[in-house]
């Protein structure tokens, strides 16, 4: 069985949904697409569609998410044709070879994304996804996941590098630091971001749209996202304007 076989097992992570294997290292393989994905079209393709582009469910301030449920809908769709509009190709919503050839570019061999590693998501004490409220392999997932959302955010802003300076925390090291007692980081789906030359506020607004349900304040020295909905939380914006 493949890495990407074992990897589509998953649907929407969280405290109560069944743990995704961890992905196999070394191993260079795109993910298999076999068919053209359309609106009515349903399946793990499906799901790994919908989770790469998660980052492109809205062109302005939403609260709302592309569905992580293997279900192309209209919501999966819309989301597809915006993520073709932002890469040059044919905002038609369905994803045949050349949106799937644009989706297999923005993937690492390691299932990271182009311009993030699963490193720069580990706990900064043990250099591990160990020791959260989900699995190890439940928070590497979760990890990825945010990957695709950060890859949007990123593009929306013209490309620029973003920095993460805090991404899965252990129960134990976010005690240390005065992390919150249910941070999102400690599931995997978080992450502290710094852009330089950038302001947050600028970071914060495009993260509005990719997607991303908790997002707190800009007046810090980084911008924290999270997408807590993905877990069944409420959304959270902190300087909201929706």
């Amino acid at each position: 069985m493949s890495r990407r076989t074992l990897l589509r097992s998953a649907a929407v992570i969280g405290t109560a949904v069944a743990v995704s294997p961890l992905l196999l290292p070394g191993i260079a393989q795109a993910y298999p697409w076999s068919r053209t994905l359309a609106e009515g079209s349903t399946g793990a393709d499906v799901t790994e569609l919908q989770i790469r582009v998660a980052g492109w469910t809205a062109d302005s301030a939403s609260h709302s998410r592309v569905s992580i449920d293997g279900e192309f809908g209209p919501g999966t769709a819309a989301a597809v044709r915006r993520f073709q509009a932002a890469y040059g190709l044919g905002a038609d919503g369905e994803a045949g070879p050349a949106t799937q050839s644009a989706l297999n570019a923005l993937e690492q061999s390691d299932g990271s994304t182009a311009h993030f590693n699963f490193s720069e998501f580990t706990d900064r004490v043990s250099g591990t996804f160990n020791g959260g409220k989900v699995s190890a392999a439940t928070a590497k997932e979760n990890a990825r996941r945010c990957m695709y959302k950060l890859e949007a955010v990123r593009k929306k802003l013209g490309n620029k590098p973003i920095t993460v300076n805090s991404g899965f925390r252990s129960i134990a090291h976010n005690a240390e630091i005065g992390g919150a007692s249910d941070s999102m980081h400690m599931y995997g789906t978080a992450a502290d971001l710094d852009v330089p030359g950038v302001a947050n506020k600028t970071v914060y607004q495009k993260a509005e749209t990719s997607g991303f349900s908790g997002l707190e304040t800009y007046n810090t020295d980084h911008q924290h996202v999270d997408s807590r909905a993905d877990l069944g939380r409420a959304w959270w914006w902190e300087n909201g304007t929706v």
